[in-house]
């Protein structure tokens, strides 16, 4: 599976940009799509999930109420909208996909596919 994201950009505090994730092969129904981001020194965190045949989500507290993810399976694709950014969500934003159990969909280390990551910042 080879995934391209995309969306990223400068934004100002309280705005709103959407990324997205198109998969270039076959999806399968057992994968998880997540996002993870990377800020300068910092470790890789996780974002937010979704399965890709069902519609369960799972979110970082710290993004929770302001990220959706979601998915459109016609496209191939999935999404990140983001909203209500704050500076401290700047970071390179990277999407992945795998087949991953509950307890580890949390974790970079579970997913072996890999988007090449989009910039977000965030000006105070």
């Amino acid at each position: 599976v080879q995934l391209q994201a995309s969306g990223g950009g400068l934004v100002q505090a309280g705005g709103s940009l959407r990324l997205s994730c198109a998969a270039s092969d076959y999806t399968s129904s057992s994968y998880t799509m997540a996002w993870f981001r990377q800020a300068p020194g910092k470790a890789r965190d996780f974002v937010a999930a979704i399965k890709w045949s069902g519609t369960n989500t799972w979110y970082a507290d710290s993004v929770k109420g302001r990220f959706t993810i979601s998915r459109d399976k016609a496209k191939n694709t999935v999404y990140l909208q983001m909203n209500s950014l704050k500076p401290e969500d700047t970071a390179v934003y990277y999407c992945a996909a795998g087949r991953v159990i509950l307890s580890t969909l949390r974790l970079a280390q579970g997913y072996p596919y890999w988007g090449q990551g989009t910039q977000v910042t965030v000006s105070s």
